[in-house]
């Protein structure tokens, strides 16, 4: 088992990677396309990187102990371990970052 130390310093690695490969992702589409569009191409782009990932996946609620399946969903769940939501607008707003 890895220490929390090693965790730690992968999950900032796998996150730097992340963020490389959406930058890459906007530097070629640009501003202005649908979140739809941002996530499949980041999800090309990381699955090309050998990344594996998992997008929209259902993300239940659990109320009093029973899972509901209210609609929510990750936009990509990198490598089981990072959930990336993908938000395409000029300004981030609280609500957002619930």
């Amino acid at each position: 088992m890895k220490s929390s130390a090693n965790n730690s310093s992968d999950l900032n690695e796998l996150s730097r990677a992340v963020i490389g490969a959406a930058i890459e992702v906007h530097r070629e589409l640009g501003p202005g396309l649908l979140e739809s569009a941002y996530e499949a191409c980041l999800a090309h782009e990381l699955a090309s990187a050998g990344f594996k990932l998992e997008q929209q996946m259902p993300l239940p609620v659990i109320y009093k102990g029973e899972r509901i399946d209210c609609g929510y969903r990750l936009d990509l769940l990198i490598e089981d371990r990072l959930i990336v939501e993908i938000k395409a607008k000029e300004k981030i707003h609280p609500v957002d970052e619930a």
